[in-house]
């Protein structure tokens, strides 16, 4: 049986990271385990390809329960399943937040998690082409810029109606203010996706000390005495293996799959897991509950001239675009389907952002007959699209086992728009979006706008989101950090209850942040390797100090006096 130091559970957004900070001391050996594959698919590193990655072999392909407040609609949820985790499936947006969803989640009692205190971690991954200011670093492994290599005219023309329509110009919505509109910054380097495993695996993966297995499902974290030994997997072959880990072992699954193993490992709620025949090693009932996720639904329209994206859909647009791609790294496959970005307030939250607009230059069609997550349902008529996106969502769901196999998809239920405030947040920043729209910058260049952009009464409204919202595949809170009865992990990322144990990954976020999640995923992620080392450091050290203290010690008659200034003097 194969013995390490770490045993990393997921390379995902945070495995990665972790594991790149682990292993850096040679004396240290590090397990990194992933359920997916590597990180081979062309379309992961082509930025424009990652549409065409969702609902494919690269992807775990949840979805909800049925949603009795969105029309009892059963909602796909994307997410990664190959190195790098939805790093190397998401949109590339660089987003960290308001810098008070930190403090509120200090002042939720957990200390150490200040805007303050966790800037210096976003910071210390960040290699930011564009901007070099107090809240950006240049040599971090993180490539984050502007697009440069391709954009189209409407990128430009958003942001210039978003300022008619009240919007600030802020070219740095990572900065000192969060609102306002801007071009996004993307985890993109040379025209190519920068992934966590891109940035953080690749370059130290031939480390001695790190041990890489891909295609291993973690069926259970061994639990002994209170303690977390080890780890039993499938590897890709079927075979049942266990891995024991000297030091600890760090969950990094996500916020579905990280509370589904902590369940199948007897850790959760007793009276749950008992319906699934599962033995409770530690009652913590807050495990998989306080589920929360940004949602966003379409409003847009056509544009006069194929300009935009949807003409490059086409098979002879394709080869030019692919080739131009291959042998330059230039033109529309260089840069996401996300261009420009807004944050605004709506009446509920008048000094502090509540919404997004995530836009993009892409027609969805007349009445949103395409499907979002199949660039073959698109019309080839180019288009805009505004995507009016909640941002502090106060419904609140659940992430369940649905049986003790862990091949078993967990059941989600995320509760979406429960609560009133978020729909009526939806509402609003939809209005406002429509306003952007039919601003004379977009009716100059939009030859019609769609279904949505014509409704006039609020119910009505709120019929077409429910109709047409969608998941911004940013699910957190599952395994939530705190110190009340439905905290799963404590400031320092330890489990309640369990030692050598840890959770760090976007499930811990006590509440979610104001935007798009990879960011503060990947901070989480640093945070919680120097967390690790610190307490690893400290161990030592008081091991040492305890050895010192008991050399000394010659005789029973002799005392040891720790002076002021640190030193020791022995008195007879």
């Amino acid at each position: 049986m194969k013995h390490y130091d770490y045993i990393v559970i997921g390379a995902g957004s945070a495995g990665c990271v972790i594991a790149n900070r682990l292993s850096a001391n040679a004396a240290t050996q590090v397990l990194l385990v992933e359920a997916g594959g590597p990180d081979k698919n062309m379309y992961i590193h082509i930025p424009a390809g990652c549409p065409k990655l969702h609902k494919s072999d690269i992807d775990w392909g949840n979805e909800t329960e049925p949603q009795k407040h969105v029309a009892n609609r059963k909602i796909y949820l994307p997410r990664g399943k190959t190195l790098g985790g939805c790093s190397s499936t998401n949109y590339m947006a660089y987003v960290r937040g308001n810098k008070e969803d930190y403090n509120d989640w200090e002042k939720l009692g957990n200390k150490g998690w200040s805007y303050e205190e966790v800037l210096p971690y976003f910071k210390k991954s960040e290699n930011n082409e564009d901007i070099n200011n107090e809240y950006h670093h240049q040599g971090g492994e993180l490539n984050v810029c502007y697009s440069k290599r391709f954009s189209t005219p409407y990128a430009k023309i958003f942001i210039d109606a978003c300022k008619d329509e009240g919007f600030k110009e802020n070219h740095d919505y990572n900065g000192e203010e969060q609102a306002g509109v801007s071009m996004f910054q993307n985890t993109i380097k040379k025209g190519k996706r920068n992934s966590t495993a891109v940035a953080f695996l690749n370059p130290i993966k031939h480390r001695k000390n790190l041990t890489i297995l891909t295609h291993t499902l973690t069926k259970r974290i061994i639990v002994e005495d209170g303690e977390a030994k080890g780890i039993e997997v499938v590897n890709k072959k079927g075979d049942a293996e266990n891995y024991l880990a000297n030091k600890e072992v760090i969950v990094s699954a996500g916020s579905f799959n990280s509370p589904q193993i902590l369940m199948l490992s007897g850790i959760g709620d007793r009276e749950e897991l008992k319906k699934h025949g599962i033995t409770c090693t530690q009652h913590l009932p807050g495990v998989g509950k306080n589920l929360q996720d940004h949602l966003m639904y379409a409003l847009g329209g056509s544009t006069k001239k194929q300009d935009a994206q949807n003409h490059h859909l086409k098979i002879v647009d394709q080869v030019t675009d692919l080739t131009k791609y291959l042998l330059l790294k230039k033109g529309a496959l260089t840069q996401g389907p996300l261009e420009s970005v807004a944050f605004g307030c709506t009446s509920l939250s008048p000094d502090r952002v509540d919404y997004q607009f995530h836009y993009a230059s892409f027609n969805l069609g007349a009445n949103n007959e395409a499907d979002i997550y199949d660039m073959d349902t698109y019309p080839k008529k180019d288009g805009v699209t505004i995507l009016p996106t909640l941002l502090r969502p106060k419904s609140r769901g659940t992430v369940s086992l649905r049986s003790n196999d862990p091949n078993d998809k967990v059941v989600i239920d995320p509760n979406f728009l429960s609560a009133h405030e978020d729909r009526q947040v939806l509402i609003e920043a939809g209005r406002k979006a429509i306003k952007v729209l039919k601003n004379k910058r977009f009716t100059d260049v939009l030859e019609e706008l769609y279904k949505g952009s014509k409704i006039e009464s609020d119910e009505d409204f709120l019929e077409y989101i429910k109709e047409n919202l969608e998941t911004v595949y940013h699910p957190v809170g599952t395994c939530k950090m705190g110190q009340d009865d439905m905290a799963v992990v404590d400031e320092r990322l330890k489990v309640h209850g369990i030692d050598r144990l840890r959770v760090i990954d976007a499930s811990i976020m006590p509440t979610i942040v104001s935007g798009n999640t990879n960011a503060p995923t990947i901070m989480i992620g640093e945070k919680g390797a120097d967390m690790i080392l610190m307490d690893a450091q400290q161990s030592v050290q008081g091991e040492k100090l305890l050895s010192e203290l008991n050399t000394l010690q010659l005789d029973h008659r002799e005392k040891i006096v720790l002076k002021n200034d640190g030193s020791k003097e022995i008195e007879s």
